[in-house]
């Protein structure tokens, strides 16, 4: 074990809690740090989490302490740079930049010695220069501007009002019903519930705003020139008066940043002094120039948990927040009589965009002053209607009697202002995920094979505009909850599309949390869950391959969630200390590099000629089955195979595009007997990581001659028809839920962006040939990915 100067630590400038030798801190580091013997389920795999959790616990009420730890984490970033030991970089980082957000001063020297780490891993090859080039600039802004992360963090994330800072965050949480039953429900709202309650103590605006001016004065000023406890009791004595201070403290840091102040002279300082002088003297009470600080813990984000069942819109809840927030109106772009209208719009009619309109029968003229004086044609109307779920259905029953009630009108094409603002946004998207990740490949096609991930900061093409509200979706459960995330993020860009209204107020980051389903719940009778075999969490699996800070914070959190269900059953008290919602915090705070996945558009035939074909898209799995060739025993199909030697199944026909790394990619038709089908768009493992579909039959290569002995055919645009009289059941993302029969033939291929969609539709009015990309076209992403946000990225 390493020996530690102790020259370099502090005294206990506060007594919350007992101050923790810096030896001690180092022990505990050492325990959660990740190690290349860990396993995805060992027995140190659900540990690492708790005791990251545990350790921050440990420094958090007492600036102290806060202190010693980024001494030794300092001290151990330099000490894997010497070592070359990369893995522990990323998780370094994000442990200090947490811990630098709790402590109530940071000497410059300290301040310098991050800022320089942070600056020699730009060059270092990807994820750790994106990371690194993230933290530098933060630490140079934090260096001359003490206390800004925090006051921008507290301010956003509990809606403080405001004039300087009008920025605003909210977490959403999407638990899948099909997991989260039983006590597991109770046991993430109670925690929840404790974390926005008692954990922090801070249960108005008020304290809140004391909060963040007794941290950024603290943080300015240092023990030298501030006594903490004697600001602390001022603030409390001040009551509502303390807003001012709040909004003159928030004024002064927002200006430094727009002027692009680097603090020659003092005047931050000076300001803040004169603040104290100012605070501390109206409470009576005579100004110190030296004494110990005061811890200002940082409370958990605005967390609303949600059962995502059938009638949760996310467009819907995206809406009502941005209604709902307590912005100043002077940040407010839009109108409340544009806002009614695109609320009261029902879910179902968006989500049923590409069903047929049928006329109306009307017998007014169409003038409002016509209708009968008791009818109620204002939008609000419909939002106060307990039946528009069902509008769809009420309006065939109302089209067979003849007569139909008014309607609202929908705007059936975007203005060019419109499709220019989609379109800039998905620029914004591409530039910012362009050459991230660990790198392309040479060639033309192995840039697109190679998966996306992290931000690409250094390019600034089409710099992303920052918009004043951020949502941070939460999902958690098995790959169904991904697939659905996948559906409702492209009805949602499809929206957008059509009707303009959230894609430049508010900026989407998706997380994701593996949970599987309980094994005591595993059954045929009680799981919606597809019986194909394999994992039922590829996506955070694969997440936990590539990012070892994922699956020791992120993928453990699913199980420690079934253990704490057990636990709330025999014993139903309430948590004293949240452990879930802090994990969800620190994730959603420090997890900002995401690895992008391909969302695949399948259009589905079926066999009767009466049924309209259905489109539908998937992110994870597909799996065909033939249910008449599932009912053979296995003793049957094996002893049937052994003496012919012949595959039992249907015959099916196969047109593909074969991709290859080289580039020369072939197209190949083939006809094949088998039994079913698997398409995966995750890889098995990082060998095979690959940005495209691979597709398995279930009989051995050896039996499928047609396919020249390969075992997996890898491409993005396949076609499945059946040549016989016969029909499939196929199955989406593992979710029986999803589950289309008597299937004839389907198409899949990566499905297109909106934003592109609008691009291309414009170009073709004013030239003939529309099929080649040019103009802006050049510069958009074709497909639509879904971004999952983690801590790294991809590590090679």
């Amino acid at each position: 074990m390493a020996q530690w100067d102790s020259s370099s630590s502090m005294e206990p400038t506060g007594d919350c809690s007992p101050t923790v030798p810096e030896s001690e801190l180092y022990r505990s580091l050492q325990a959660v740090l990740p190690r290349c013997t860990d396993q995805h389920q060992g027995p140190d795999w659900c540990s690492k989490g708790m005791l990251r959790w545990t350790l921050h616990k440990k420094v958090q009420n007492n600036p102290a302490n806060c202190l010693s730890l980024l001494w030794v984490l300092v001290k151990e970033l330099e000490k894997a740079e010497r070592w070359d030991s990369r893995k522990s970089i990323i998780p370094l980082l994000h442990i200090l930049m947490h811990t630098i957000i709790q402590t109530a001063y940071i000497p410059d020297e300290l301040y310098k010695r991050v800022y320089d780490f942070c600056k020699r891993l730009l060059t270092y090859p990807q994820p750790y220069c994106t990371v690194g080039l993230s933290y530098t600039r933060q630490m140079k802004t934090e260096r001359f501007i003490p206390g800004l992360m925090y006051q921008r963090m507290i301010t956003a994330e509990q809606k403080l009002k405001n004039e300087h800072y009008p920025f605003q965050e909210r977490v959403f949480v999407l638990a899948d019903p099909e997991i989260f039953t039983g006590s597991m429900i109770p046991t993430v709202m109670e925690d929840i519930e404790v974390s926005a309650s008692a954990s922090t103590g801070f249960l108005s605006q008020l304290e809140h705003m004391c909060s963040v001016v007794q941290h950024t004065i603290q943080a300015g000023l240092g023990p030298e020139q501030c006594h903490g406890p004697k600001l602390a009791q001022a603030l409390r004595d001040m009551g509502p008066d303390v807003e001012p201070y709040f909004q003159e403290v928030l004024a002064t840091l927002e200006h430094c940043v727009e002027e692009g102040y680097r603090g020659e002279g003092g005047a931050l300082s000076s300001r803040l002094q004169q603040l104290y002088s100012e605070i501390v003297s109206a409470s009576d009470a005579e100004p110190s120039c030296k004494g110990p600080l005061c811890d200002c813990p940082v409370p958990n984000p605005d967390i609303s948990f949600y059962l995502w069942t059938e009638d949760l819109d996310i467009w819907r809840e995206l809406s009502k927040w941005f209604r709902s927030s307590s912005v100043s109106e002077s940040f407010s772009s839009f109108s409340q009589e544009q806002e009614d209208f695109e609320l009261g719009e029902s879910p179902c009619t968006l989500m049923s965009a590409d069903m047929p309109r049928f006329s109306i029968l009307s017998n007014d003229s169409g003038i409002e002053r016509d209708l009968p004086p008791t009818f109620d044609f204002s939008p609000s109307s419909s939002l106060d209607n307990p039946g528009i779920g069902s509008a769809w259905e009420q309006c065939k029953i109302e089209q067979e009697s003849g007569r139909l009630s008014r309607r609202g009108g929908i705007k059936l094409k975007p203005t060019a202002k419109d499709s220019m603002v989609l379109m800039q946004d998905t620029l914004e998207d591409h530039a910012s995920s362009a050459g991230g990740g660990s790198g392309g490949r040479g060639g033309r096609r192995g840039a697109t094979l190679q998966r996306r991930a992290g931000t690409n900061m250094m390019e600034t093409q089409f710099p992303k505009q920052q918009r004043h509200f951020t949502a941070k979706i939460v999902v958690m459960g098995d790959d169904r909850v991904v697939g659905r995330l996948a559906k409702a993020y492209y009805f949602y860009r499809k929206r957008e599309a059509r009707r303009l209204f959230l894609t430049m107020k508010v900026t989407i980051q998706f997380y994701y949390i593996p949970v599987c389903p309980a094994p005591a719940l595993i059954s045929p009778t009680t799981v919606n869950l597809s019986q194909s075999t394999g994992d039922s969490c590829t996506l955070g699996s694969y997440l936990s391959d590539v990012d070892p800070w994922y699956n020791s914070n992120i993928n453990s959190l699913g199980s420690m969630i079934h253990k704490l269900a057990k636990m709330k059953e025999i014993n139903p008290e309430r948590p004293k200390d949240p452990f879930i919602s802090d994990v969800i915090t620190y994730y959603v705070r420090s997890g900002q590099q995401p690895v992008y996945f391909t969302i695949y558009f399948v259009k589905i035939i079926f066999n009767s000629m009466t049924k309209d074909p259905v489109e539908d898209v998937f992110l994870t799995h597909v799996e065909i089955d033939f249910p008449e060739f599932k009912q053979i025993s296995a003793s049957v199909k094996d002893k049937q195979k052994k003496s012919s030697g012949e595959v039992c199944g249907a015959v099916i026909s196969m047109n593909y595009k074969k991709m290859t790394l080289s580039g020369r990619d072939v197209d190949v038709g083939i006809s094949v007997r088998t039994s079913g089908v698997q398409i995966n768009a995750i890889p098995s493992n990082e060998a095979e990581d690959l940005n495209c579909l691979t597709l398995m039959l279930n009989e051995a290569p050896t039996k499928t001659k047609s396919l020249g002995g390969e075992s997996k055919i890898r491409s993005s645009n396949i076609k499945i028809r059946t040549l016989e009289r016969r029909s499939f059941t196929l199955i989406l993302d593992r979710d029986s839920r999803r589950t289309y029969k008597y299937v004839q033939s389907i198409e899949i291929a990566p499905c297109l962006d909106p934003g592109y969609r609008v691009q291309k539709t414009m170009r073709s009015k004013f030239c003939l040939d529309a099929d080649k990309d040019a103009g802006l076209s050049k510069y958009m992403s074709k497909a639509l990915p879904l971004p999952i946000n983690t801590f790294a990225g991809i590590i090679n």
